[in-house]
């Protein structure tokens, strides 16, 4: 199974990044290889749609679960209707996310904790 966790550096060690559209990697963990491979997040410093852009780039990698601190509405219902299970977590690591979910204590989501342009960096939704 291979699980994304957001993440501010490029292995199990580095710290999770709490932000799902806007993070700057993603460790893809692949649970029964027992692997890992970051991915540098395109969409960091796009305009607009970076949560959607960044779920969409997910689900074509083959992700079937990711662990974040955050979550947006348009980016939670892309990963939802791609059939992909979405956590929050607030652990302070990669390595601490994965084993947090693994042991079922990670929060599934339903609905977006976040709204839309969370991290963006102006107004009201300052990061």
């Amino acid at each position: 199974m291979k699980v994304a966790i957001t993440a501010q550096g490029k292995d199990p060690a580095a710290a999770m990044d709490p932000r799902f559209g806007r993070c700057q990697y993603f460790v893809i963990a692949d649970t029964e290889k027992s692997t890992f491979e970051a991915v540098a997040n395109d969409n960091l410093a796009a305009g607009g749609g970076a949560g959607v852009a960044t779920a969409q780039a997910l689900v074509n990698r083959g992700v079937e679960v990711v662990l974040t601190g955050n979550v947006g509405p348009n980016a939670l219902r892309v990963l939802q209707g791609a059939g992909v299970k979405v956590y929050s977590t607030t652990a302070p690591t990669v390595q601490a996310a994965l084993q947090q979910w693994q042991a079922g204590g990670a929060t599934p989501l339903s609905q977006a904790t976040v709204g839309s342009h969370f991290g963006m960096g102006r107004g009201g939704n300052r990061w």
